[in-house]
């Protein structure tokens, strides 16, 4: 018969890039199963230095580094100081998103930049830092972070061009990785949030409104993602594939 137990994390080193909110329940589960990890910001300092405090407070070290994931050199940086701050890289979750609401006719290069620059090219440019590392210790995780409408496969909002094309991206960025990677020993999946946390500013009835359209009737909470991101890092035979945590609101 054989045994079925959870992977040993215990003194691997997790990068989360983005570490508001769900970065930091995340960040929380990981410390709890013996991660040490270091948490990306690009102007909220108070949440990462938050979020590092829940992993301090489970026994495992933390690293709050500032970058601007919209250059090049910033997410290159980035993983060197997380190498140099916690000694090794094996986990790196691309969560840093710019979702902004603008009218087709208002777009611009600029706004498309800004978009499309943090939610998929810096995956891509983090993911490309952080292998050769991986490959020095014998294999790695890449959890990419898309959306819910894009694993769908059609857009459901207008004003969100740019996101929703940047978050296609980011499945196929994913998948190709994936093939790259697999002889390495690096899985490459990407989570795909539905109805996770409402948005700042949204208002009760248009929370109630998400709900009632949420087959399971309700928003799923950080700790939802946070459990979908040990389940793949459990994992040992799934690469390439991108989940959904959405409850069911793809279906209805």
């Amino acid at each position: 018969m054989v045994a079925f137990g959870l992977v040993d994390l215990t003194n691997k080193v997790a990068l989360i890039t983005g570490g508001r909110r769900i970065g930091m329940v995340v960040a929380g589960e990981l410390a709890a199963r013996g991660v040490d990890v270091a948490l990306a910001y690009a102007r909220s300092r108070a949440e990462a230095e938050q979020a590092a405090a829940h992993v301090r407070a489970a026994g495992r070290r933390a690293a709050v580094l500032q970058a601007d994931l919209s250059r090049p050199e910033g997410c290159e940086g980035l993983v060197s100081a997380a190498i140099e701050a916690l000694g090794r890289l094996d986990i790196l979750i691309n969560m840093a998103s710019v979702f902004i609401e603008r009218p087709f006719d208002a777009l611009t290069a600029a706004d498309w930049d800004t978009t499309v620059d943090v939610d998929l090219r810096a995956a891509f440019l983090c993911a490309r830092s952080a292998v050769p590392h991986m490959r020095k210790q014998g294999g790695g995780r890449i959890i990419n972070f898309s959306d819910w409408t894009a694993k769908s496969g059609r857009p459901r909002y207008r004003g969100y061009l740019p996101y929703y094309v940047a978050k296609a991206g980011v499945i196929a960025l994913t998948e190709a990785l994936a093939l790259e990677l697999a002889s390495d020993k690096i899985l490459v999946n990407a989570i795909a949030p539905g109805p996770i946390l409402a948005p700042p500013g949204t208002t009760d009835e248009e929370s109630r409104a998400v709900e009632q359209a949420t087959p399971l009737g309700r928003w799923g909470g950080e700790i939802e993602i946070a459990k979908m991101v040990l389940a793949l890092l459990d994992g040992d035979f799934m690469t390439g594939e991108t989940l959904r945590v959405d409850g069911g609101r793809h279906v209805k």
